[in-house]
């Protein structure tokens, strides 16, 4: 038997907000006493154990089975799995943690103001420089399959896991994609949002894994949530 396993983000402003969406609906989540243990509990529902987990495991985790519910962005979890309908449900969008995945280009390139225009630039730029343009980014698979539903090829990814923006500065990007929630890193940093460049609108999402052992415990731990959420779930799994 496997008891509801329910993964929040482990630290930070996520985990709070995540703790405060539960508590409104009558469902008390705390984590142990330590901070370095990375468990706690549920109280107000029988049958559900609290695991802490950093934002970017909980898609894995859910992949895997390893938790039957997870709360994390919707861009990682589209970004890290594939074919990620078949295998986890989007229970429910939080209402936190909002967040644009988007094409950003420096504010010089005066006649690149869509992907359209990227497109020919990109071109361009290959004939003249000898290599492909530079798109920084940590979203491969989502930035990749946005460029290829638009047309645009002659581009190469750089890997970039943080100060995404700097990376044109430094001279290892020519342009960006990634996340943001204001704009204000961008502005900073002397980039502009393509006016199309919108990949993703991203927010804290709570997701059910389809390849979970749902048994008798986890359906009625499950339940028990739903009892206080409303939640309609197991016909879905």
């Amino acid at each position: 038997m496997s008891v509801l396993k329910l993964g929040i983000p482990s630290k930070g402003r996520l985990q709070q907000q995540t703790v405060d969406w539960f508590a409104d609906r009558g469902v008390v989540v705390q984590r142990s006493r330590s901070d370095r243990e990375y468990s706690g509990e549920v109280l107000g529902v029988d049958g559900v154990e609290l695991v802490l987990l950093s934002a970017g495991e909980i898609p894995k985790e859910l992949v895997a089975g390893r938790i039957h519910l997870g709360v994390t962005g919707n861009d990682l979890v589209q970004e890290k799995i594939a074919d990620w309908q078949q295998v986890v449900l989007d229970v429910e969008p939080m209402g936190f943690g909002h967040a644009d995945l988007i094409l950003a280009v420096p504010n010089g390139w005066v006649d690149v103001e869509t992907v359209d225009d990227l497109d020919a630039v990109a071109a361009q730029f290959r004939e003249r420089h000898g290599f492909r343009l530079r798109i920084a980014t940590k979203y491969h698979t989502l930035v990749r399959g946005f460029l290829s539903h638009h047309g645009v090829a002659d581009y190469q990814l750089v890997d970039s896991q943080g100060a995404t923006e700097g990376t044109i500065k430094n001279l290892t990007s020519e342009m960006v994609a990634d996340i943001t929630s204001s704009g204000a890193t961008l502005e900073a940093n002397h980039l502009r949002i393509l006016r199309d460049g919108l990949i993703l609108q991203s927010q804290a999402t709570l997701f059910a894994s389809r390849t979970a052992d749902w048994d008798a415990e986890a359906l009625a731990g499950l339940a028990s949530l739903s009892a206080k959420t409303g939640w309609d779930l197991a016909t879905d799994l």
